[in-house]
């Protein structure tokens, strides 16, 4: 079993700060790279940030500047830290971990439940 759990989320007012965290766990070779999506009803999910386990990064056009992903590889766990938060980015954040079992296996998708993040006043 791999697990894969958000923690983090809450309510916070426009323009504060938050940090969510995704720490992998179980039966998992190697995490080849870790993302961070969001969902609001009636959208379609939405890639915030990606890492590597090299360190490169990538990040939605909406949050350049403001949001930073970062990992720690040894602890398989990544974060998410978000600062000047709009509305606009109240949504279920959703942690990815894209890896493999062993080290001939085919890599895979593994997600977690899902962390609230709400941004009002």
């Amino acid at each position: 079993q791999v697990q894969v759990v958000e923690s983090g989320g809450g309510l916070v007012q426009p323009g504060g700060s938050l940090r969510l965290s995704c720490a992998v766990s179980g039966s998992i070779f190697s995490i080849y790279a870790m993302r961070w999506y969001r969902q609001t009803p009636g959208k379609q999910r939405e890639l915030v940030a990606g890492t590597t386990k090299g360190g490169s990064t990538n990040y939605a056009d909406s949050v350049k500047g403001r949001f930073t992903i970062s990992r720690d590889n040894a602890k398989n766990t990544v974060y998410l830290q978000m600062n000047s938060l709009k509305p606009e980015d109240t949504a279920v954040y959703y942690c990815n971990a894209y890896g493999s079992r062993t080290y001939s296996s085919v890599p895979e998708d593994y997600w977690g439940q899902g962390t609230q993040v709400t941004v009002s006043s």
